[in-house]
């Protein structure tokens, strides 16, 4: 789903929620027939939403039919937009002037459409003013649904991909000469895991060491070296990876790792149960007594219970064994963290500039295209330090010494590369995928705000509060402090950098 469609859906979350807010639901039951109306459109919205990712995968695929379907959905959310902040005028202006006039607090009939009767002053001007744009908007959602089943959109379940995109899942191996900038902090790391204080420790309990970072810093990469430092091989008895990724599956990894095991005793026989108990009972039995290391790559499992089920077998292990994590998210790293979080930054500029040209040029250098050397320092800039974006770029330029494609490449924006082309997005998209729907629109939000835009937490709560994306409900917090918890939530799954 490119940005303009995530926009799109984050802004018909934000309709939907509007559109069940309790404020403009008593405001609704003032009008016969307005609030069957309001209750249709948003059941109707609940429908578009579920087929906006199937829209913007086929957009390009379909004579410009889609594209057109989805420009006319824009131009709707919006006249939408207007029309409930029309009503939220109303009920605003009735709560300055402390109630209305005796006559308004029945129901008033036939505000849509039919003849007048009875209408107050409030009432009668609503209906002079709104009666013809309610029945339009109406027409628009009707022409809308029928063309969506015209078009055969299908719908998704939590706006993930019908496509089924698999993505690779990652494993120990690396080139450390194709590696730059993270020599500290692989040293960082190895200290910690070596640290004598950590492994005379009284605590038997495992240490649990997280790296954090946001997605594409090069959290796996670290781990990878740190996995094969020659250091850590004489350290630790037995060692295994396993890639968890965002499919918490307890069963998958803890046999994973017990092949890991096993693979180094010779006893394959340990494999064949598919029961989870027995193979946590040999994963136990392997790890006994013995100094280990663990490698969960990609963990995005907050749920404690889950964590504890997962590690069970791990508590049988000698004083200094480890457990290593790559995660995107603080909460992740908290509820699973012995020790606090390794926050892993971006690469300096030089490093980037080194990952992109050995991408590129086969080299970590520009001494042999000494001409695409300014050009390619700008393309760099443009990766903002992530390894990631570096390699994917160097990546479609590679063998390319045109300088017009390099001018293509530099001028192009990261979201116009194809997805087949690119870990870029995936890596990005699933970092958004994860996010619940309100975090979603507040994020969404702020691709309004110009290119490398420094803000303020209470700054940018403010403007989220202006635009109605914080809608408190019973119970919940003051409407500023839940604001600043949805800006500390997306701060800690890395898509807000200090």
């Amino acid at each position: 789903m490119a940005v303009g469609e995530l926009f799109l859906a984050a802004f018909l979350q934000v309709l939907f929620d509007r559109l069940a807010s309790r404020e403009l639901l008593n405001f609704a039951r003032r009008y016969e027939g307005l609030g069957r109306k309001l209750d249709k459109w948003k059941h109707t919205l609940k429908g578009i939403q579920a087929v906006l990712q199937d829209a913007g995968e086929k957009q390009l695929d379909n004579d410009g039919r889609v594209e057109g379907w989805l420009d006319d959905l824009r131009d709707l959310a919006y006249d939408v937009e207007d029309i409930l902040d029309e009503f939220a005028t109303e009920v605003l202006l009735r709560k300055l002037k402390g109630g209305e006039d005796q006559g308004s607090t029945s129901k008033v009939r036939n505000l849509i459409p039919g003849c007048c009767t009875a209408l107050t002053p409030s009432a009668l001007r609503i209906r002079v003013r709104l009666g013809s744009k309610i029945k339009e908007i109406t027409a628009r959602f009707n022409d809308i649904v029928t063309r969506k089943d015209q078009l055969k959109l299908k719908e998704t379940v939590d706006g993930r991909s019908s496509r089924g995109r698999g993505t690779l899942p990652t494993t120990s191996l690396v080139n450390e000469a194709r590696v730059y900038g993270r020599k500290k902090d692989k040293e960082a790391i190895v200290q910690m895991l070596l640290s004598e204080k950590r492994s005379d420790a009284d605590d038997a309990e495992v240490s649990v060491i997280p790296i954090l970072g946001m997605g594409g810093v090069g959290k796996t990469t670290l781990a990878q070296l740190v996995y094969n430092d020659e250091k850590v091989q004489q350290f630790f008895n037995l060692k295994a990876w396993a890639c968890v990724s965002e499919d918490f599956d307890a069963f998958r990894v803890t046999k994973t790792i017990l092949k890991s095991v096993v693979s180094e005793s010779s006893d394959e026989s340990d494999l064949n149960d598919n029961d989870l108990n027995m193979l946590q009972v040999k994963l136990k039995e392997k790890l006994s007594g013995k100094k280990f290391l663990v490698i969960l790559d990609d963990v995005w499992n907050e749920n404690y219970h889950n964590w504890t089920i997962l590690r069970a077998p791990f508590e049988s292990g000698a004083p200094g064994s480890a457990i290593v994590i790559t995660t995107r998210n603080q909460v992740v790293s908290s509820t699973t963290g012995s020790v606090p979080e390794y926050h892993l930054q971006v690469l300096s500029n030089d490093s980037c500039l080194s990952v992109f040209t050995q991408h590129a040029l086969g080299a970590s250098n520009f001494g042999r295209h000494p001409d695409l050397r300014d050009i390619g320092e700008k393309i760099v800039e443009r990766c903002k330090g992530l390894p990631l974006a570096a390699k994917t770029l160097g990546g479609l330029l590679r063998t390319t010494l045109d300088h017009d494609k390099w001018e293509d490449v530099l001028e192009s924006k990261i979201w116009d590369i194809p997805e087949e082309r690119s870990g870029i997005l995936p890596a990005l998209m699933l970092s958004y995928h994860h996010l619940p729907s309100h975090l979603k629109r507040c994020f969404m939000y702020c691709s309004i705000l110009p290119k490398d835009y420094e803000f303020e937490e209470q700054q940018l709560v403010r403007l989220w509060m202006a635009e109605g994306l914080i809608q408190p409900r019973d119970g919940d917090k003051q409407m500023e402090d839940l604001g600043s918890k949805y800006f500390h939530d997306l701060l800690s799954r890395s898509f807000f950098q200090h």
